[in-house]
């Protein structure tokens, strides 16, 4: 049995520590006043008892708690106030220099709960301890000096979750939509050295990683960028290689007729296609940015951002080969093909591709392969897409962060000076999101005690407190000069401003989000009516609820100018902390807080029996009620050897939801070859991953790939997500 330290590393239960901590503040006191002995052994065992039975590993804090409680139900009042002080004391002492002891522990690399905070980074890894050293630092600073004592004490009790606070001690943004257009066709900046427009395909896809790498390491969210930028390139390269083919058979004295000289160009721009496409993939695998990790970004495939029929064939052309050699996937330390985690990948379904007689089927086919194999792409449906974004399709900010539809070019113009402006034309390119705070719906419910007055009285309560929390990220972002981040906001990947010149501008009118996020729909309704959100006497308070929250951003967004939206929060490690922070208030509650993890934004619980086609068309109605950020998905077995049944669900995604995935596993073993899935086995109250066939449970000789949060995570989860994982039923 573990628990976790303060410094984050875990440990064996000891309970002769908790003996001596008991008897230390018992010999405190007078005679009359202690514990018998027999008492405080009792004491001790009933505390094993409980971390016994939580299946968890229990924070030391958390146990402390237990002690307090166990010494009080003794009647031992003035032990228990005698360990309280103490315990008050060494608070003192280590609030005095908070941060030594997170950081010792993780160059020491036995913090626990940092190994499994970030799927897809390696704790280990130098330039990871790096970032995490720095985000202690940031961490503390912002607790200490930057967030009012109440925002700060709502983050710890988990009522709300002020995100990335390992960042916010800088004047850093979330995620953006990054204008590659104009950084390519006018020129860009990386690292002081100007870079031209490309004079190929495949040099456009090299500068378009460089772009990627510098962006990541200049925010901390996800990033997108659309292939249509680079399809331009392609009729580039294509005239290059005419001139050179014509020029070598003039030289060479051979005749060919023009149907034979055409053959051998394409064939040359399929090379260069090939060999632009495996940069793109090779290098964001491989990159590693300031903060230790792959760069989060997402690629986007939609046939209608073409400007020419031309265009059109040749992004046709690039979208075959990058579902190809997502396809074929990686290959990892020992040579073999497996899933990589990045670049995300989503196709957009339209009249164009959506049907057998349709122009580009075969692309949506070969999209539906790439699924049953590597998970991606992920899929927009267009014609949902325009009736919920005012008629407008364009990609999420990484993986579910999507921007209000453009308002701000039309009453203030090309705020941004961006280069590739177009008037009358809605710009989404080189706009970004300013931040996230999450709600904890499942609190709210539990602190209203199921009294539905007090339920809305408490939620416009913490709805005023996100909104001050809300606030103080945007402030945190007022004043913030350009040259803090020059290949976002002067050259071009966000803005054209001057050094010198505040972001301010960009901050208002709807050229920015900042986004409300919620969690725990589904438990909060459970306790609220008895029932799931999926039943339909319980459906409407759900809908109730997600309508509030949207109420509450219109009211900001129109007392401010700044555009507020509800966003379904993709929680990783969050849903782990939410989880305990409500068992330590409220107990454990059976189907509510009986678990190490809350459901994440409105989704149906991972342990609901329910068919793919139920589950898509039911969220697709929380999904409108999301306008900031929202995914689903569905469970599936391998399918490599049923894309009729891929297809079929597909076309379902394209009728009925706006945006949504299909899970599947792709697992390896190194020690033995098994490339089935890897299980999830409990050992010693730990949930640890598996092989089946030869029982290895070394994680680095694993390749897991999953999908956690809208994104693939490739390393090794926190107990809570690990135990939603394993209870993750079947929609297919």
């Amino acid at each position: 049995m573990k628990i976790i330290k303060r410094s984050g590393a875990e440990v064996q239960f000891d309970i002769s520590k908790i003996l001596t901590a008991i008897n230390k503040a018992n010999r405190e006191v007078e005679e009359t006043d202690r514990l018998h002995s027999d008492e405080i052994l009792a004491i001790g065992n009933a505390i094993e008892k409980e971390c016994e039975e939580s299946a968890r590993a229990l924070s030391v804090e958390e146990i402390q708690d237990l002690v307090e409680d166990h010494i009080m139900d003794h009647k031992a009042y003035k032990v228990a106030r005698t360990y309280i002080t103490y315990r008050y004391k060494r608070a003192l002492v280590r609030k005095s220099n908070s941060t030594d002891q997170q950081i010792l522990s993780l160059i020491e690399c036995n913090n626990e709960e940092v190994k499994q905070e970030n799927s897809n980074k390696n704790s280990t890894v130098n330039s990871v301890q790096r970032d995490y050293m720095a985000g202690e630092v940031s961490k503390d600073i912002t607790k200490r000096f930057l967030l009012p004592p109440k925002i700060v004490k709502a983050h710890e009790d988990g009522i709300i979750h002020f995100h990335d606070a390992d960042y916010f001690a800088q004047h850093m943004h979330n995620c953006d939509l990054v204008n590659l257009e104009d950084m390519l066709q006018n020129g860009t900046v990386i690292s002081g050295t100007r870079i031209e427009k490309p004079h190929s395909f495949s040099t456009a896809c090299n500068v378009a990683t460089q772009i990627v790498a510098q962006v990541a390491s200049s925010q901390y969210g996800g990033q997108s960028i659309s292939l249509s930028h680079l399809a331009p390139f392609v009729e580039v390269s294509r005239k290059g290689i005419r001139k050179d083919v014509l020029e070598s058979i003039e030289e060479n004295g051979i005749e060919m007729t023009e149907e034979q000289i055409t053959n051998m160009v394409e064939h040359r721009v399929r090379s260069e296609i090939k060999k632009g496409v495996q940069t793109i993939q090779y290098q964001v695998v491989t990159l590693m940015t300031t903060n230790g990790q792959s760069p989060f970004v997402t690629v986007y495939m939609y046939l209608d951002e073409a400007k020419t029929e031309r265009e059109k064939e040749d992004l046709a052309m690039v979208i075959e080969e990058v579902l190809e050699q997502r396809i074929q996937g990686v290959k990892n330390e020992a040579g073999v093909w497996i899933t990589p985690a990045f670049p995300k990948l989503i196709y957009v379904l339209d009249e164009d591709n959506i049907h057998p007689d349709s122009r580009y089927y075969y692309l949506t086919e070969l999209a539906a392969k790439c699924t049953a194999k590597r998970m991606v792409p992920d899929y927009i449906s267009a014609k949902i897409m325009r009736q919920l974004k005012g008629g407008d399709v364009y990609t999420c900010m990484g993986c579910r962060s999507f921007l209000t539809p453009d308002r701000c070019s039309e009453t203030r113009g090309n705020v941004a000076n961006a280069g590739n402006y177009e008037e009358g034309k809605h710009k989404y390119y080189g706009r970004f999101n300013q931040g996230v705070v999450t709600l904890n719906l499942v609190d709210i419910a539990l602190s209203s005690e199921g009294d539905f007055e007090s339920f809305w009285k408490i939620f416009d309560e913490r709805l005023d407190l996100c909104y001050e929390a809300l606030m103080i990220r945007h402030n945190r972002l007022k004043g913030t000069v350009s040259d803090v981040a020059p290949i976002l906001w002067q050259h071009g990947a966000l803005a054209r401003l001057k050094k010198g010149e505040t972001i301010d501008k960009l901050l208002f009118g709807g050229y920015s989000t900042i986004s409300l996020g919620y969690a725990g729909l589904y438990e909060c309704c459970r306790y609220m009516t008895g029932k799931p959100h999926t039943d339909p006497a319980a459906t409407p308070f759900a809908l109730e609820v997600m309508q509030k929250m949207n109420d509450a951003c219109a009211g900001w967004k129109a007392k401010t100018n700044i555009d507020f939206s509800v966003y379904g929060t993709p929680l990783e490690s969050t849903t782990y902390k939410f989880a305990k922070c409500l068992q330590k208030r409220f107990g454990k509650v059976e189907g509510v807080t009986d678990k190490n993890y809350i459901t994440n934004s409105y989704h149906v619980h991972v342990t609901e029996e329910i068919d793919a086609f139920n589950k898509l068309t039911f969220e697709s109605q929380f999904q409108k009620l999301s306008p900031g950020g929202a995914i689903s998905y569905v469970e599936v077995p391998n399918m490599q050897s049923n894309i009729p049944a891929v297809m079929t669900v597909i076309r379902h995604i394209y009728d009925n939801i706006m945006y949504a995935e299909l899970n599947t596993k792709s697992d390896y073993c190194q020690c033995c070859g098994f490339d089935g899935e890897i299980s999830i086995v409990e050992d010693d109250g730990k949930l640890v991953w598996e092989c089946p066939n030869c029982g290895n449970r070394d994680q680095n000789k694993l390749n897991v790939a999953r999908r956690t949060c809208g994104y693939i995570g490739s390393q090794f989860w926190n107990q809570g997500r690990t135990q939603e994982i394993k209870e993750r039923v079947l929609h297919l």
